[in-house]
């Protein structure tokens, strides 16, 4: 400890208040709070024996502190998530997903207000319905509502709509819209189309199912059927909305269950949002901490900054799965903050018990999966190239890998393909293709050997693992290459075309990776990839091949000229729709060649 930090705890206060923890830039790495800032601060820079390896990390990058004395330990709760949000310090415990939900606005101060869908809730009188917490099942409830009451679509000016005595639009016409833009319909008929909406969204539309049916019936004895199967309709999508909002026996219920669980260094809190009763979304919010933390901190964290935006909406009643830090503290601040009273409860038994071990579950199940898919992945690439390195004798696992491929049809236009795997990834701005020179007839081995030579003649970003497609000779024309190009020093393999056998230098035998193993998986992926980059830079051949053989015979088009047309129009077809004067547009293009094409064309067709 440097004599500045001796001096500065010697003089800190024994009153409650708020510290930040510098490093040698002047960042702040930490920020906490304290009953008695004197006790606490000092507590870090005592013996190391009672820190744990984190904590004693965090410690040896402390190089200055600061102190804000307040007046009350909630106080001191209020301004640490201030200062945390603000400065987001490495050490405490983060909330990394700060997203604001959509919430349905409807401004009822307004004659005929739209249903907007808004982020940030706002004190302004309007009515604000969520949070909602799917983007896309937004729009699909808002499509529902469209479609189960006629209010307005459109951002037009009513009132100016009114006094220029607009017509309705098509969506009037459809059934869609109560045209308010041309006094069809009464402030207060309109209003109760939107109180409707908001008992659907709220889950309060039981009483709807029967009125549509009703509705459905009288349509279909009057013997009009097409309105009954436009009822029947709404009736499926209302079915089936509802049926996503999972009922619970705690009548009228609004409130926010929390619940927290933490697997090896990942953390996570799994939210259930509870409106009227229904569990209306749920959303999972992950977690970071640099230091050891308990999942009591981490719930106590996680409210407040959660709830330190000003624009999430905050039900009157909040429910935990277990205790966290300055419970009652939380308490009193949301109550200050709201201006009712704010209960942060852990429910004990009951209904509301239920809910709070529903969220629990939910979440201890979604850290294992998310484990389990971190282990899969790990096994896909890091843990498939530590397998490879081993099974090949590599001292470390390859961070490139590069594999080649050729492919021709009947011996004409072939074509070789290079790509390009990072750290068992796909590196596609890597990848290359090669037009073989040399070969005419499609002979493999001369067609490696010349793409080969021209890749490592180069010498530039080298491979930490040479594959090669085609077994034994392809191998000999990998070791011939490499050792031309002085190159020795690359580790090579090839696979075998028939079986998925690797055969390296020096070593008769294949080696036979294990059936489904991670690395077995990975060599197929580079060798299938090499293959596909190869047949379709073949095809992309092919087709302008095709192109340029009907242009052959055109008097005045050479080869830049062939292949100005077809950086043009791309096909045969659009040619010869073109104009002369679009034909003459062409760069390297003059009135005669435009002609002489143009003509060759149209004398064809006839």
């Amino acid at each position: 400890m440097n004599p500045v930090l001796q001096d500065k705890i010697a003089l800190l206060p024994e009153k409650p208040g708020v510290y930040k923890m510098l490093d040698k830039n002047g960042e702040v790495i930490y920020v906490g709070k304290a009953k008695i800032l004197k006790n606490r601060v000092r507590q870090y820079f005592q013996s190391s024996k009672n820190h744990s390896p984190k904590v004693s990390a965090m410690v040896s990058h402390i190089e200055d502190f600061e102190t804000i004395v307040v007046s009350s330990e909630i106080e001191a709760l209020s301004l640490e998530s201030n200062l945390i949000k603000t400065f987001q310090p490495k050490y405490n415990i983060l909330l990394k997903d700060d997203k604001h939900f959509p919430y349905f606005r409807i401004d009822f101060k307004q004659d005929y207000p739209r249903i907007e869908i808004v982020r940030r809730v706002k004190q302004d009188g309007a009515t604000y319905l969520g949070p909602h917490i799917v983007g896309p099942s937004v729009q699909e409830e808002l499509r529902l509502a469209y479609d189960l009451y006629p209010v307005r679509h459109c951002k037009k000016n009513i009132e100016k709509a009114i006094a220029r005595r607009e017509r309705p639009c098509l969506m009037y016409h459809i059934g869609k819209c109560c045209a308010p833009c041309s006094g069809k319909v009464s402030k207060q008929e309109y209003h109760g189309y939107l109180k409707e909406i908001m008992k659907l969204f709220d889950g309060k539309s039981g009483d709807l199912v029967p009125k549509l049916e009703q509705r459905m019936n009288e349509y279909a004895e009057a013997m009009e059927f097409e309105k009954a199967a436009l009822i029947r309709d709404k009736l499926k999508a209302l079915r089936s909305f509802q049926e996503k909002q999972v009922a619970i026996t705690v009548k009228g219920l609004d409130a926010d269950v929390f619940a927290a669980d933490s697997l090896d260094d990942a953390f996570l809190i799994f939210a259930l949002f509870v409106r009227n009763g229904k569990v209306i979304g749920t959303h999972a919010f992950p977690m970071s901490s640099e230091v050891d933390a308990s999942l009591s901190a981490l719930r106590s964290a996680f409210l407040m900054q959660y709830y330190g935006h000003g624009d999430v909406e905050i039900p009157r009643t909040v429910l935990l799965d277990d205790s966290c830090d300055d419970m009652e503290s939380i308490s009193e601040l949301l109550t200050e903050k709201c201006g009712h009273k704010i209960t942060v409860s852990v429910p004990m038994r009951g209904e509301k018990r239920r809910l709070a071990e529903m969220a629990r579950r939910n979440c201890t199940d979604l850290l294992e999966k998310q484990a389990e898919l971190q282990r899969r992945a790990w096994e896909r690439d890091e843990g498939a190239l530590l397998l490879l390195a081993h099974d090949l004798g590599l001292e470390t696992p390859p961070h490139r890998i590069e594999c080649y491929d050729n492919s021709h049809l009947f011996g004409t236009n072939t074509v070789s393909s290079m790509v390009v795997f990072t750290d068992g990834k796909p590196d596609k701005s890597a990848y290359r293709h090669y037009r073989i020179r040399t070969v005419n007839d499609g002979d493999d081995i001369e067609s490696m050997r010349e793409v080969l030579t021209r890749r490592f003649s180069k010498g530039n970003d080298l491979p930490d693992l040479l594959l090669l497609d085609g077994g034994k000779t392809q191998l000999a024309v990998g070791e011939d290459v490499l050792r031309e190009t002085n190159h020795e020093e690359i580790p090579i393999a090839a696979l075998a075309e028939t079986e998925d056998w690797l055969y390296v230098p020096g070593q008769e035998e294949p080696i036979v990776l294990p059936k489904n193993s991670p690395h077995l998986h990975l060599v197929e992926r580079i060798r299938d990839e090499a293959h596909r980059f190869a047949i379709t830079y073949h095809r992309n051949l092919r087709s302008k091949s095709a192109l340029y053989s009907q242009l052959d015979s055109i008097p005045g088009v050479g080869e830049k000229r062939k292949h100005a047309l077809f950086d043009a129009f791309l096909t045969v077809d659009a040619i010869k729709e073109a104009t002369v004067e679009q034909l003459q547009a062409v760069p390297g293009m003059n009135a005669l060649s435009a002609k002489a094409t143009y003509d060759w064309f149209h004398k064809i067709e006839q």
